[in-house]
């Protein structure tokens, strides 16, 4: 066996799991990176997997694993870069392990990430909104989980993930402060307020399906588990086209599960709420990240351009209103 395969093994048993305490999506990730990876190499150089050496995992042949996977397997930048990055953090690990190899280790690591057009976020508006949350049958156990399962996404803004993942001990529906409780990415725990409208449906339902407090809040319609992000994404596409014969603008957009994690946060956007406070809301690492919503946004920028003066126009000086006539006026 050579040096790879232990240090592969070591990467994930010592530095994802021991000292870093990765989180099983991250580890799923790097994974398959790793699966993908060395299943070309050993496609392209006929070496199984466990006799392949750091040799065979140069610059070239990793740059060649990249492209393959955007003209084989048609992945977006992103994901390159993704896989790019958990490569880059193998080959920072084996530095310190082996040295010797220090050259090939310098050119893989600089291998630079892919730069890619970043599109404007899609949300949805206050139409569309009521179009999509009045489609599931209130009449049926599974339309009344759906409702409850979309009021809270349209309100909270939480991720697919942490939807899927709450439990009915992480709502509290009843009093003046509800609000439901999540652990979202990177392990960060947050409180989200609940308005009366999303406390009154998500009560209903907890009371309905009579959960205890370690069930999930929305299990499959089988009963046998908590719903998936998958079976989230497909009831939605299900609810939108309903919802777009009500509503035609709907059907020229791509509504996923984020989407309606957009949707809220320009909702916050658009009552006056500050970027930082969103960003707080969303569970976002960094503000600049709120900064998409920012310019995603044309009322914002609409009313900017309000406030200019008209080129070709006389500049005016400023005169303060007469108190008396912002009296009789305000009557």
């Amino acid at each position: 066996m050579s040096a790879l395969a232990p240090t592969l093994e070591a990467f994930f048993t010592e530095r994802l799991i021991a000292q870093q305490h990765a989180s099983p999506h991250t580890i799923a990730a790097y994974r398959d990176c790793f699966c993908l990876l060395l299943g070309y190499i050993q496609q392209t150089t006929g070496k199984r997997p466990s006799r392949l050496h750091f040799e065979d995992l140069d610059a070239p042949a990793i740059t060649s694993f990249l492209e393959h996977l955007e003209t084989e397997r048609a992945n977006h930048a992103r994901t390159r870069n993704a896989r790019l990055a958990a490569i880059h953090s193998l080959f920072r690990f084996a530095a310190f392990r082996h040295p010797e190899h220090a050259a090939l280790i310098e050119r893989v690591l600089a291998i630079p990430s892919k730069r890619f057009e970043r599109a404007l976020v899609s949300f949805l508006g206050d139409e569309e909104v009521e179009a999509l949350l009045g489609v599931p049958d209130a009449s049926t156990r599974t339309g009344r989980r759906d409702r409850a399962l979309l009021q809270l996404a349209v309100q909270t803004g939480l991720r697919v993930s942490e939807i899927v993942g709450l439990n009915c001990d992480d709502v509290v529906t009843s009093g003046t402060a509800a609000h439901l409780r999540c652990m979202g990415k990177g392990r960060k725990e947050r409180v989200t307020p609940l308005t009366a409208v999303t406390a009154s449906l998500v009560g209903s339902w907890i009371e309905e399906c009579g959960g205890g407090a370690d069930d999930p809040l929305f299990p499959s319609s089988h009963g046998n588990g908590r719903l998936t992000r998958y079976a989230v994404t497909v009831l939605l596409a299900k609810h939108v086209s309903r919802a777009a014969e009500q509503c035609p603008s709907l059907a020229t957009k791509r509504v996923s599960p984020h989407v309606l994690r957009h949707t809220a946060a320009m909702r916050l956007l658009h009552a006056g709420v500050d970027s930082t406070v969103i960003a707080l809301w969303l569970g976002h690492e960094a503000v600049a990240t709120t900064q998409v919503y920012v310019h995603a946004d044309l009322t914002l920028k609409e009313r900017a351009l309000a406030r200019t003066t008209p080129i070709g126009s006389p500049v005016g000086r400023y005169r303060p209103p007469d108190n008396l006539l912002a009296f009789l006026e305000a009557l």
